[in-house]
């Protein structure tokens, strides 16, 4: 599996501003020195090193101009008083270091740590560096580097990903916007980052949530700074395992009349098997009835692969208003089609005023309409169809996930999921959640169409559509984590990943008896 963050980092994340605004607050209002701020910050990032590389061997210290080069000029320092073997290359002059990173030199320096200049090394001589080291520790660009990195920290970076060494990033992974997890030029990909004072929302999403590896937390012990500083997150970090509980409790007298029924309009010809995927893994996730409306070619199939679901051929949209009537939640949209079928069954579904779940081609014929906003409705576009639906380019989207989620809620309202690595939700109330982690295997087709079945089932038992989008989110990611470690992440299929929903839900079972099962 690929590292990822632990359930023990803290919820709230913060943009990089904001985190340095606590730094400020607690070096001027609360007395703490910077410098030994900044040594607190090494000290916990060699003891990352020591503690998950012991026996590293050569450990390759990259030191850029700011303070997160003077962070990599203490580690280099911590290195040199334990007796490890380890090279230490000034990527920046060290004639341009000033306040706090220059004095992390001189210590260094002061030390007895060998300072190699970047500029006089040769080709040949950082070439045998980088072959030679067991770890690298990155600590060229910090938070207060914007842009996509310029020589020679673009080829450093180059060089680190080339590596055959893993790397440890200090604060965050050279390259990366700790805010917005956009990346305008190559970004280190580390294995892991130790980050401090406060959680960056950017290791969290986009390029952050691949680069970062396993993300470690480091407080330096400033949560009152945090307080008093008046800086607020600009999204919460969520996971399964804290998520879990937002899934009520079944009693024993529970009956399927109480856990809703969900309608799931999906398939036109070509494509039955987005409908399929999307009912099967409604019924996995604890929806009382299930329903397809599909086209009749496809009922067959459906009732081979899923006899629980009640599948219903359908010609015209005008059939739809009976099904539709009997469901608590609709899903609209995999594998309609933009021919007129899906069109009708669009209509229908919106016509209904159902809650619903919109996914796919719903979205994509969304997309060439005046947005007309609802309150209760799920949208969970990917980077093409949030593209789409903001009329703008899929680059304008990665570049600040975020901004994306906000700007298709406010136009659309209702509850918008934009899927990707380090999911985003945007929610009625302005609040942002990002589900960390992320699974290199779910990259294939009808992944989503497992998502807006299992969001539609959450939805029909809990009815809130924030929480039905972050707990749909997270399990779908959950079930995907344990379903690759029987598969890997080549040959991942969708129907893995609803096999292993019940494995994921059964953790959060506490209904009495559960504990005997």
């Amino acid at each position: 599996m690929p590292p990822s963050a632990g359930h023990s980092l803290p919820d709230a994340l913060f943009s990089a501003d904001a985190v340095r605004q606590i730094d400020r607050y607690v070096i001027d209002q609360q007395g703490v020195d910077g410098f030994e701020l900044m040594q607190s910050a090494a000290h916990a990032a060699f003891r990352c090193l020591v503690r998950h590389w012991p026996n590293c061997g050569s450990v390759l210290v990259l030191c850029g101009a700011g303070n997160n080069g003077g962070d990599g000029y203490l580690v280099a320092a911590s290195a040199k008083r334990h007796g490890l073997d380890f090279s230490c290359v000034a990527v920046a002059p060290t004639g341009k270091l000033s306040g706090d990173a220059r004095k992390a030199w001189q210590k260094a320096l002061a030390d007895g740590v060998d300072v190699l200049d970047l500029e006089a090394l040769g080709e040949s001589s950082l070439d045998d560096l980088f072959a030679s080291a067991g770890l690298i520790v990155d600590a060229m660009l910090g938070t207060g580097v914007s842009g996509a990195p310029r020589e020679p920290f673009a080829t450093l970076i180059g060089r680190c990903n080339s590596a055959s060494a893993p790397v440890l990033a200090v604060d965050l992974p050279s390259g990366l916007n700790a805010t917005t997890g956009a990346a305008e030029g190559d970004v280190v990909n580390a294995a892991r980052t130790v980050t401090f004072i406060g959680l960056k929302a950017g290791l969290f999403t986009g390029q952050g949530a691949a680069a970062c590896g396993e993300v470690v937390f480091e407080s330096l012990d400033t949560d009152e700074g945090i307080a008093g500083s008046g800086q607020k997150p600009i999204a919460r970090r969520r996971d399964w395992g804290s998520v879990m509980p937002w899934l009520p409790p079944r009693p024993a007298n529970a009956h399927k009349g109480r856990f809703g029924h969900v309608l799931v309009v999906a398939g036109d010809r070509g494509f039955g098997g987005a409908g399929l995927l999307a009912a099967e893994a409604a019924a996995r996730s604890g929806a009382g009835l299930v329903s397809l409306a599909t086209r009749p070619e496809h009922v067959t199939a459906a009732l081979a692969r899923c006899p629980s679901v009640m599948v219903h051929g359908l010609i015209h949209g005008s059939e739809l208003p009976t099904l539709l009537d009997a469901a608590s939640v609709v899903v609209c949209g995999p594998g309609i089609g933009r021919s007129a079928w899906g069109q009708q069954m669009l209509e229908q579904v919106v016509a209904s005023g159902k809650p619903r779940v919109l996914d796919a081609d719903a979205l994509n014929l969304l997309s060439g309409r005046v947005a007309i906003p609802a309150d209760n409705h799920i949208l969970t576009p990917h980077p093409g169809e949030a593209a789409r639906l903001l009329n703008c380019l899929v680059p304008e989207v990665e570049a600040d996930r975020m901004a994306a989620a906000r700007k298709l809620q406010a136009l659309y309202g209702g509850t918008v999921l934009l899927k990707g690595a380090g999911t985003v939700v945007a929610s009625e109330d302005g609040g942002l959640d990002i589900i960390s982690g992320s699974n290199p295997g779910m990259a294939t087709g009808g992944m989503g169409d497992v998502l807006s079945g299992i969001v539609a089932a959450v939805l029909a038992q809990i009815g809130d559509g924030q929480k039905a989008a972050v707990l749909g989110a997270s399990v779908h990611l959950a079930a995907a984590d344990r379903a690759a470690r029987t598969t890997g992440f080549i040959g991942l299929i969708p129907t893995d990943v609803i096999d292993a929903l019940p494995l994921v839900f059964r953790e959060s079972e506490r209904s009495p008896g559960a504990e005997s099962l």
